[in-house]
């Protein structure tokens, strides 16, 4: 299987998000570590996994998350 890495600095330039949002903003809350993106040999180092981050990107948001504003 092959995969494409990507650093923040790349990934925010094929999102169109800040560098510093993604790491301040996305990481941890809607990109997530093993799923979205890993340290390789656990170094300080993140790679982004860019399938996964836009296989998830075009997902319909969960009814729950809609309903939110309703209540």
């Amino acid at each position: 299987m092959s995969q494409t890495y990507l650093t923040t600095e790349e990934l925010s330039g094929r999102i169109k998000y800040d560098a510093k949002t993604i790491r301040r903003k996305l990481k941890d809350t809607v990109l997530i570590e093993g799923i979205h993106y890993f340290r390789p040999f656990g170094g300080r180092k993140i790679l982004y996994i860019w399938e996964q981050i836009e296989e998830d990107m075009f997902k319909a948001p969960a009814i729950q998350t809609l309903m939110t504003g309703l209540q």
